[in-house]
């Protein structure tokens, strides 16, 4: 998979505007995990192949609607085809924060522990921080690595508050799904030659021009709460109890 380093992918927010006071502002650490074993994808084949994920594209924001993507639509060309096809965030992350509505955006490619930037194959993370106030919300969206131009994202907004304004604290995975960005045609998962590990180019796959959507296509995939895992976690004593 291409997945360049750059200053983009380092976590990187723009400062909070508006709304409450700064008083009211919480930091809180997000985990994505793969939590899948040994080889999770069975391939038409008779072999297996691992499940991994790509960098993660993180958004705070106000509004009632995921920025990052709009259902049913064809991609706009604001960068979220690099991302579902290569795992590179750069782009997208460079045309949305300078949207209205947009608190903080950033994104990490450096899992826990390692190194270097890379995509997390099993038992490995990201983990980043953000501060949000009461009234925003988490969007994110990260390539499903082994795929022409699939992507995880949140259905709707997550919320990091209550509505009384405390804290939000737990696993959030039920919110993410598996998105079709609609730009390549489909190959099976792990298997595809036009796929992030095994396309010899950007763009090898051939074209489409579909809106995006739930994957929905022939091919077999992952449950998503078997090979991710994602919580959100406030700092210190501003978590909420459940």
């Amino acid at each position: 998979m291409s997945f360049a380093r750059s200053a983009a992918l380092v976590a990187a927010g723009i400062a909070l505007a508006g709304g409450a006071s700064a008083q009211d502002a919480a930091t809180f650490t997000i985990r994505v995990q793969n939590i899948s074993h040994g080889d999770a994808l069975r391939l038409s084949n008779g072999k297996s192949a691992p499940f991994v994920s790509a960098p993660v594209l993180w958004v705070i924001h106000s509004g009632s609607t995921n920025p990052i993507f709009a259902a049913g639509k064809p991609d706009e060309g604001a960068g979220l085809e690099q991302l579902a096809e290569t795992g590179n965030p750069s782009r997208l992350l460079g045309t949305l924060r300078s949207r209205t509505g947009i608190v903080q955006a950033g994104a990490d490619a450096r899992p826990v522990g390692a190194a270097a930037d890379g995509p997390i194959p099993p038992g490995q993370g990201y983990e980043f921080e953000v501060t949000a106030r009461p009234g925003e919300t988490l969007s994110t969206a990260w390539m499903f690595g082994q795929s022409n131009d699939l992507f995880y994202s949140n259905d709707r907004p997550i919320a990091l508050f209550t509505a009384a304004g405390k804290p939000m604290s737990g696993t959030m995975t039920a919110q993410l799904s598996l998105w079709d960005a609609g730009t390549e045609v489909n190959e099976e998962p792990g298997l595809g030659p036009n796929q992030g590990p095994r396309q010899a180019a950007p763009d090898a796959g051939a074209a489409e021009h579909e809106g995006i959507a739930h994957v929905r296509d022939k091919y077999s995939y992952p449950r998503t709460s078997d090979v991710l895992l994602l919580t959100v976690t406030p700092a210190g004593d501003a978590m909420s109890a459940k």
